[in-house]
């Protein structure tokens, strides 16, 4: 595997994850990329994008389901997090998965929206509006085009 391929592979990882439940940043990996210079940063944001947006798909899975596991001790959502999002949701409607880029409520907005039955060509498409336009502000920012 080349250099570029390992790092593309690795960013998508970190960004899937990133979207999940799980605490991961990617951010900062994103930054680094972008800094070091070695991809072209269209590159780096667009695969950065994808695992992100597929990431996402993980919580609304986790939503269609989460009737089953919601109360079992691993689940990665506490019910003071799933009620906030679901606010949002109730609130917003699917407008408020443009905002599934945000820090603490994103994450769970999209596992709200499975458990909503928000259906799947709308979330990945807010998801992956919101997601690729936070890593193209960010690429922005970092390279300093703003």
């Amino acid at each position: 595997m080349t250099t570029t391929a390992a790092t593309l592979t690795s960013l998508f990882f970190v960004a899937f994850g990133a979207a999940s439940l799980l605490p991961v940043a990617s951010e900062p990996v994103l930054i680094g990329l972008l800094l070091a210079g070695h991809v072209e940063p269209w590159l780096l944001v667009a695969v950065a994008s994808v695992g992100n947006t597929l990431g996402s798909l993980v919580n609304y899975g986790l939503g269609r389901m989460v009737e089953r596991f919601r109360h079992r001790r691993w689940f990665p959502a506490s019910e003071a997090s799933l009620d906030r999002a679901r606010h949002w949701y109730h609130r917003w409607g699917r407008w408020s998965l443009l905002l599934s880029w945000a820090p603490i409520i994103g994450d769970p907005l999209t596992l709200v929206a499975g458990i909503l039955r928000e259906p799947l060509p709308s979330f990945i498409l807010l998801v992956a509006i919101a997601k690729t336009a936070r890593y193209v502000v960010l690429a922005l920012v970092t390279l300093g085009a703003t």
